[in-house]
């Protein structure tokens, strides 16, 4: 298979995760609307105020999180390759009367729908495993960065991928070895949910994610692990203080998330 049926498989996906996330509690989205901010402690500190700045924000499934964002007086750009994501955070953006835009392609594909450069590029949670090649989302990170510009990336760490589901044993390598397909049913916002189907996926070593961005001469200016994921998305956790979940029996032994902030040159 190539690379272009990895996307579009996925891209369906994602389509029908939309429909399953919008109505999840795990996305809450009333509280939202009602004026309940999406984004965890982890990216607004890094990112501080952020009011006046121009925002890009890469994979950004539905648009809570850009909506934040925009929230906080930021000018901001959602990008994501599921059209209904991309529908729905139109949607939300008409209703909380924001000034956000939203743009539907492969990130790969962002230079031929977008113009302009950004005081801030920004990509959370779960985003880069769906992507081959880091040196190319490197380049696109730094094509639209304004010189001086920060970039940042909250992501899970790549320990926690190498696990099978169940957290009982190593199944996957480390470094990137290739494409994975997994066949998968429902999905993290909710395991009962009557989806089916194949995905594919890669996993990112820190030294391929860092690498990838220094060769693009983006400058790490901070870089961190936590042993905990803000988000109860994976089986067999346990929650040892609000808002922190961890995996039940690994309890504070593995990183679960980094965080990576570069400055363009």
């Amino acid at each position: 298979m190539d690379e272009q049926t990895y996307f579009d498989a996925n891209r369906l996906s994602w389509d029908q995760r939309t429909k399953v996330h919008k109505d999840s509690d795990f996305y809450d989205l009333v509280s939202f609307l009602s004026g309940k901010s999406s984004l965890m402690s982890v990216e607004t500190e890094a990112l501080g105020d952020v009011a006046g700045k121009s925002l890009l924000h890469l994979q950004c499934h539905f648009g809570q999180d850009t909506l934040s964002w925009a929230r906080k007086g930021a000018k901001v750009t959602g990008v994501d390759f599921s059209g209904e994501a991309i529908r729905l955070a139109r949607e939300l953006n008409e209703q909380l009367k924001l000034d956000a835009r939203f743009v539907e392609c492969n990130i790969y594909d962002l230079p031929q729908h977008l113009e302009g450069q950004f005081d801030i590029v920004f990509t959370t949670y779960g985003v880069i495993g769906w992507l081959p090649d880091l040196e190319r989302w490197a380049k696109i990170i730094r094509h639209f960065l304004k010189p001086g510009g920060t970039f940042l990336l909250v992501e899970f760490h790549p320990i926690v991928w190498m696990f099978d589901d169940d957290f009982t044993k190593i199944k996957y390598p480390y470094h990137n070895a290739g494409v994975i397909a997994e066949e998968n049913t429902g999905t993290y916002a909710d395991r009962e949910a009557p989806i089916k189907r194949v995905e594919y996926g890669w996993n990112h070593s820190l030294s391929e994610v860092i690498g990838a961005l220094l060769k693009e001469g983006l400058q790490v200016e901070q870089f961190e692990e936590f042993n905990y994921s803000p988000y109860d998305c994976f089986n067999q956790t346990v929650e040892v203080a609000p808002g922190r979940w961890q995996i039940k029996g690994l309890e504070g032994t593995i990183p679960m998330m980094y965080s990576v902030k570069a400055i363009a040159d």
